[in-house]
């Protein structure tokens, strides 16, 4: 246990030197990082002609329109409550026919 224990710590060292010392031996060859700049995002210019986007769409509407919950009014069906339907759902499975085969290990 020990001597793989010092494998993994021979390992990670020796692959954490090979990183340090290629990053810093290609940092000096390299030149520094120029970004693109591009001067035509930065500057102001005229918007876009402007246009009707409901010029071919069949969109209608009337004065006077109400909401649907004024014109719906209450509703007549009544939901039942969890209770209710936890009940029912013991009674059903009273009622269910149990197997009638034995299994004898």
């Amino acid at each position: 246990m020990k001597t793989a224990l010092f494998v993994l710590c021979f390992l990670s060292a020796t692959a954490a030197f090979g990183q340090a010392t290629g990053s810093t031996g290609s940092a000096t060859l390299s030149s520094t990082l120029q970004m693109a700049s591009h001067p035509e995002r930065a500057s102001q210019h005229s918007l876009a002609q402007e246009e009707n986007l409901m010029e071919h769409s069949n969109f209608y509407f009337a004065q006077g329109e109400r909401p649907l919950w004024e014109v719906q009014g209450p509703s007549k069906v009544r939901p039942l409550p969890l209770g209710d339907i936890a009940r029912m759902y013991r009674k059903d499975h009273e009622l269910v026919k149990k197997a009638d085969i034995v299994v004898h290990e």
